[in-house]
């Protein structure tokens, strides 16, 4: 009976603890460039050996994808730079080139404010991380980002 209790107890820690993994934090904020022009930073920090993958990620893993709510006071300009160091490589696994980001990569949009109050804009960020002995499956998490026109 103790054995079962041990062994019960083990399973579900080991289960706890792989369901809080997140090797990666996200941070998301608007940054005035214009009059009324904005830009919408995605900011993700990764942990040491893990990787995020591009929009455009290869055949195979799921690529990050941003879908932005619609606000009438807010006018998408453009689609969703990214920015950080893209690496490419080919995997046997996929028998694809894959795109991904490690350390850290900022996926941004260029926005239009239709006046000059403030508002929010809100939105899904879904994306998928792995290291070199496994990924995680695929997360979709919300986000909002305050603009402020002053």
């Amino acid at each position: 009976m103790k054995n079962i209790f041990t062994i019960s107890f083990l399973f579900f820690a080991f289960s706890a603890h792989a369901q809080l993994e997140n090797p990666i934090q996200w941070a998301f904020t608007a940054q005035k460039i214009g009059d009324k022009q904005f830009e919408i930073h995605l900011t993700a920090m990764l942990q040491n050996k893990w990787h995020v993958y591009a929009q455009d990620a290869g055949e195979g893993p799921a690529p990050t994808v941003i879908a932005f709510m619609p606000n009438p006071l807010v006018q998408l300009d453009g689609s969703i730079k990214e920015a950080g160091k893209l690496e490419s490589v080919f995997d046997k696994n996929f028998n694809s080139t894959l795109r991904f980001y490690s350390n850290k990569v900022d996926f941004v949009q260029k926005v239009k404010i239709k006046s000059s109050a403030s508002t929010v804009l809100k939105g899904t960020i879904s994306y998928m991380v792995c290291n070199d002995r496994k990924c995680l499956p695929p997360k979709e998490i919300p986000f909002s980002v305050k603009i402020t026109s002053k």
